[in-house]
Parts: structure tokens; sequence; C-alpha cells
């Protein structure tokens, strides 16, 4: 169980050069949420009862949660550990001694994992959502797991409880005079606590809240660079009519 509750970053907290490995699979686009107070709340509870288990955001403090809409209450009484305080740092309850002794290394931390995932495939919003959505069972894996955009990975699937187990379909398709197996579909081995759909609408969530995290002043820069824009715009308008009236009788 504990090996299970491993969380997002023995996948996410890899180099660069492991993403590549990941084989080309095509990234889907992450849902745009980071302006919906509603998702982010939402992802912030899957945060903390799925990856704060194992892995710690040291850089995002209890209390920033406010900005997200919620109150020093709301926050105390769902989202902190007993032994939290609103203050506090969000770290991991595991012990780090323990977990370098299960795992081999400490679980990185996921402050900014949303930004360090970036690449020329997309986003790292995109590879986070593409990630933990393809997800499917393999017996020939340590953990029992694999993964579509990372194979061969070393975690397993953290949210399995609410995707359930899938199996992936397969078929074989002629590229380049070269035969090569492409994706088809999906078949639910067994199923989740939720339906596929609402699957995917709680990854949307929990990726927003790791974009958020990663950068939460994002929004109110987007919205101070919108209005200095126009004030730019309209102050250049101004000073050029008065440039022309000033040198209207100079030829």
């Amino acid at each position: 169980m504990k090996k299970m509750l491993l969380g997002l970053a023995l996948a996410l907290g890899l180099s660069g050069a492991a993403i590549a490995a990941g084989g080309g699979f095509p990234l889907d686009k992450a849902p745009k949420r980071t302006n919906d107070m509603a998702a982010l709340q939402n992802g912030a509870k899957i945060f903390v009862n799925y990856c704060l288990s194992c892995h710690s955001a040291a850089f995002m403090r209890y209390n920033r949660l406010r900005d997200i809409g919620l109150t020093d209450k709301q926050i105390a009484e769902n989202l902190t550990f007993a032994t939290d305080k609103i203050g506090d740092t969000m770290k991991a309850s595991i012990d780090p001694r323990q977990a370098k002794e299960w795992f081999g290394a400490n679980p990185p931390d996921l402050s900014v994992i949303a930004r360090s995932r970036s690449s020329g495939a997309g986003s790292g919003a995109d590879y986070i959502y593409t990630l933990l959505r393809t997800y499917y069972r393999d017996e020939s894996r340590p953990t029992g797991w694999n993964n579509m955009v990372f194979p061969n990975v070393g975690m397993p699937n953290p949210l399995w409880e609410l995707q359930g187990e899938r199996a992936r379909v397969m078929e074989k398709v002629e590229s380049h005079g070269h035969e090569a197996e492409v994706l088809k579909g999906w078949d639910q081995v067994k199923p989740g606590t939720l339906s596929p759909e609402q699957f995917d609408q709680n990854v949307g969530d929990l990726v927003a809240y790791l974009q958020w995290m990663a950068e939460p002043a994002a929004n109110t820069r987007v919205r101070i660079g919108v209005w200095v824009m126009l004030f730019l715009g309209v102050f250049t308008l101004i000073a050029w009519r008065l440039n022309a009236a000033f040198w209207k009788d100079i030829k």
C-alpha cells in the first residue's frame, strides 16, 4: 500500500531525458481552469489526499490557499494533517529515511512541477494531464502498472482507486513501410469509484491546481499586464496627438 502511495514524482520528477523516452505519445491538451475557484479547490483536495502523503510542496503555505477562495477554517479542517498549522508549508507526511529505504530516493517536491515539465510536445500541464490518464495494467512490470506517455514508468497509478484498472487495446498499422502498434482504445478491466468522464474532470482540476501552485500570482500578472498594455495604447495615442498639436505651425 505504501508503494501505491508513491504519488506523482517517480514519473513527474524525472529528467527531461526520461520524458523524451516516452516514445512520442501525443499529449492531450489540459483544460484551462486556473481562474475557476471551484476547480482549484477540488484540485487542492485531490492533491492533499493523493499526493501529499509522499510529496512535499515546500514553496507553498497552507494559508496561501486563501487565494483560491478557502477560509482558514476550511483549510485547517479539510486540507491539513493533524500536526500542521495554517502557516506551515505543505510538507509530506512520509519519513524521508523510510522513503529512501522503500523507493531508493526521496520523492521530489512538486511545487513547480507543472512548469518544469514543459517541452516541445506541450506544456507541463499537458504532460501531467496525459500521464495521469494513460496508465494501464501490465503484469510484466514490478508495480503491475505501465504508462503510454512514460513507458516502463517506475511509479504505479496514484489515482487507480478513482480510475479503476484498464488494459490498452492496440492495433497494428503500416508506417513508412514498417509495421507499428498504435493505441486504439481502452478496455476497462475493473471500474473505479468515478466514471471516465468524472475521472477526467478531476484530473483536470488537479492539473489546474498544480499550475496555480507553480505560480500563484500568474493570473494577477496577466490581468495587470492587460491593463498596462491598454494604458500604453491610450498614452501613445494621446502623445501622438499632442506632438501633432505642438508642431503643427512648424514646417
